[in-house]
């Protein structure tokens, strides 16, 4: 099987979730067999931070203009079995027409949903969306499940929709030595957001204040000059995905806090509870709808709304601590690992491809009887 993804970036995973993702799937669906040529803007905010140069089993085309790899991504598309553009592809737009006109099954993956459905309740446009929305699309993929599917086929006319949530790969995450450096009673790891700044003064900075003999540590890019730190946060400004697995196992405790926007549609896990979760560190998290699909609160994962909650998760012994992140990395290695999602992937396409294939026999037995 032959893939041709249009994505925002493989090659850096410098503040943004998508490189990672890709990253797994890509890696697992190459080991079952996959033909992979991933064409990427390149653009001086990653190129500036690279962390990927080759695609392992696969091709990374890096492009300047899409009108000077126009031709090249059409090349690769004459003998595609399956074509995928993604949510913040630069050339969003200008791809999905390329792909459309392709033979092969034409795939849309957002990785950014709740996004992509809070910009249109407010009427904004959309960079990577054309106007006809998804509604040419044999199958639209969506990083967030639940009530955001109905959304992306009522709002965005996709005929076909499934979830295709994150995952970890187990290769690179894992129980390994801790790191003096990243040692710490409770670590937080994003990209600074705004809108998570009121959760992360709850949930980290003041149980931060209020426990001076404790070490805290964030580590994440874009985050203000004038953030209140205190003598007891420490920070690293970005950590490479090689280096994940000795954040979080330097960690005795780690939090995870999403989106806004992801919080309110739910069913929308993050990367690094899935990641944290394989190295086998516990973690607290905000609570959303749909969390109980992916961990068992209070045996998987720890849930907080307060400070206190954090103070309470923090008080807690080593060997109780221990025993929720072994439990929380039996259930990743077994329902979220990348080899997990490839076979989800593997399955959405086959239905995707029956479903077409019945299509093409309806419109040609009505076309004979007419």
């Amino acid at each position: 099987m032959k893939l041709v993804i249009f994505g925002l970036t493989i090659s850096s995973s410098w503040g943004n979730g998508h490189a990672t993702i890709w990253r797994g799937l890509c890696r697992a669906l190459s080991r079952r067999g996959a033909r992979i040529v991933f064409f990427e803007h390149d653009v001086p905010y990653y190129s500036a931070h690279r962390d990927l140069s080759e695609l392992p089993g696969g091709q990374l085309e890096l492009y300047s203009t899409w009108e000077g790899v126009r031709s090249r991504a059409q090349r690769q598309l004459a003998d595609a079995d399956v074509a995928i553009v993604s949510s913040y592809c630069p050339d969003g737009v200008a791809a999905s027409e390329l792909v459309l006109a392709s033979r092969a099954l034409r795939i849309f993956y957002d990785l950014d949903t709740p996004v992509t459905l809070e910009h249109l309740e407010r009427g904004e446009p959309l960079s990577y969306i054309g106007a006809r929305g998804l509604a040419d699309f044999d199958l639209v993929l969506s990083y967030t499940g639940g009530a955001a599917l109905n959304e992306l086929q009522r709002r965005l006319g996709a005929r076909r929709v499934c979830a295709l949530y994150g995952s970890v790969d187990p290769a690179l995450h894992s129980p390994c030595a801790p790191v003096d450096d990243f040692r710490a009673d409770l670590s937080y790891t994003a990209t600074y957001a705004a809108d998570r700044q009121q959760a992360l003064a709850t949930l980290f900075l003041t149980p931060a204040r209020r426990s001076r003999g404790r070490r805290f540590l964030i580590a994440g890019a874009q985050y203000p000059a004038d953030f209140p730190w205190t003598e007891n946060i420490f920070f690293v400004r970005h950590v490479p995905p090689g280096a994940h697995a000795a954040l979080y196992c330097s960690s005795r405790l780690t939090l995870n806090l999403t989106r806004a926007a992801m919080r309110r549609m739910g069913y929308c896990p993050s990367g690094r509870l899935f990641e944290a979760a394989a190295c086998g560190t516990p973690v607290i998290s905000d609570g959303w709808d749909g969390l109980d699909h992916f961990f068992t609160p209070g045996s998987e994962i720890l849930l907080a709304e307060s400070s206190e909650d954090v103070l309470g998760a923090l008080a807690l012994s080593d060997e109780t601590l221990a025993a929720i992140g072994s439990r929380a990395r039996a259930r990743a290695l077994e329902e979220h690992s990348a080899e997990c999602r490839a076979r989800d992937f593997e399955a959405a396409i086959a239905a995707a491809n029956q479903h077409s294939s019945a299509e093409v026999m309806q419109a040609a037995a009505e076309a004979a009887r007419g």
